[in-house]
């Protein structure tokens, strides 16, 4: 099983420094107002991604509104959040592709009432309505995100064609935009890289969560996986050809997987059929990540392509060690530590034997969670994501 894009590193197509250098010095209104757009804020790495830009930028110089283009979710901890910061949002209720026409022309509405400056969008829905919801609506600027390496080739031929129309396209990790760039065949001079970021104070002195409320008994070492439960997440991979193994060697270990999806009944009667349902335990979608990861030994990420994994990024924040397949933003992410905590997503051997060997090795695991502590710190915070993007937004408009 392969990565769907090449994994060789390129230069990054357009340097946010150049395209910062290339603005002219104009004076711009204050606050500008501006416009996130995303598909949907039930709780998710893009999700979290777009609310943590929203409620960070400086509101002294930004303007935020958010639009979701599906209904507000059942989950509102996200809505919240942009609620408890006075922050407008608004939800389109598409529920379906056949809406798409009026979606456009609904947002278009929006934007003609906020007058926004600047459109931001997350993930491919959103890139397509709100890049053609800000044409009609004539707003100035237009970004698009990319948030993972989609292998679909009708999405990137779709995200191409949009391409004239935007100023330019952020993705979320160099490997992302290789992919745009390699396979997508993306215009080099709209890329530009801006990848996740983490708040460390969320994962600092936290409690540990009481794993027996999930299921696991009292004493149990833990292996963790936070995530959805679905084709891309590489779990039919993790529970065939590796957990059977680990959970032989290590029978002191159990599974937690936190997270809900399309596989988890077909996961679940898996589970049941190998006698496992006493090691392997479905806490579903649970709201205090922290406090897991406290309580945990180790993440584990067994994805088939991804982006730059918010997991991966707040198991390092929380001073885990990670074993993961070396997906797009891994190995961004993990830096020195990806040989120990990373292998090709075609070698469950070596996914089993650093699982084993982290999880025996407890000094080692030490050693690698504070490593990632304290990359996570320097390379990965969240003021510096919201710099990055509050850059790059001025730059446009001064242009």
């Amino acid at each position: 099983m392969e990565s769907p894009c090449p994994q060789k590193l390129l230069p990054t197509p357009s340097p946010l420094s150049s395209i910062i250098s290339e603005g002219v010095s104009t004076a711009l209104p204050s606050p500008l107002p501006i416009a996130l757009v995303i598909t949907e804020l039930e709780v998710g790495g893009a999700e979290q991604a777009l609310v943590n830009l929203a409620t960070g930028l400086n509101r002294e110089r930004f303007s935020p509104v958010v639009y979701s283009l599906q209904g507000r979710p059942k989950k509102g901890r996200l809505v919240r959040r942009l609620e408890d910061a006075e922050i407008p949002a608004h939800f389109l209720d598409v529920r379906s592709y056949w809406q798409c026409f009026s979606a456009v022309s609904r947002l278009s509405q929006h934007f003609r009432q906020q007058q926004p400056q600047l459109v931001q969008s997350f993930l491919f829905h959103a890139n397509v309505v709100a890049t053609l919801a800000a044409r009609r609506a004539k707003v100035p600027r237009m970004v698009t995100g990319i948030r993972v390496a989609d292998p679909s080739t009708w999405r990137q031929r779709v995200e191409r064609w949009l391409t004239p129309k935007v100023d330019r396209i952020v993705c979320v990790s160099q490997g992302v935009a290789d992919c745009c760039a390699i396979k997508g065949r993306f215009p080099d001079d709209k890329l530009v890289v801006i990848p996740n970021g983490v708040k460390l104070s969320q994962f600092e002195k936290v409690q540990l969560a009481d794993l027996t409320e999930l299921g696991v008994p009292a004493g149990r070492p833990v292996i963790l996986y936070i995530g959805r439960l679905e084709k891309q997440k590489g779990l039919d991979w993790l529970y065939r050809e590796i957990m059977p193994r680990v959970l032989r060697e290590l029978p002191e270990h159990d599974l937690l997987l936190v997270g809900d999806g399309p596989q988890r009944e077909a996961l679940e009667s898996f589970v049941a059929k190998q006698g496992l349902e006493s090691r392997v335990h479905f806490a579903g979608w649970q709201g205090n990540v922290p406090q897991i990861l406290a309580a945990s030994d180790l993440l584990v990420l067994p994805s088939l392509w991804e982006g730059m994994p918010n997991v991966v990024l707040e198991a390092m924040a929380a001073g885990k060690p990670v074993v993961s397949t070396q997906a797009e933003g891994v190995l961004e992410l993990l830096g020195p530590g990806a040989t120990v905590q990373s292998c090709s997503a075609d070698d469950p051997a070596g996914f089993a034997d650093r699982i084993i060997r982290l999880a025996q090795d407890r000094t080692l695991a030490a050693e690698l969670g504070a490593q990632n502590q304290r990359r996570a710190a320097t390379e990965f915070s969240l003021a510096a994501m919201i710099s990055l993007y509050e850059n790059l937004y001025e730059s446009l408009l001064r242009q």
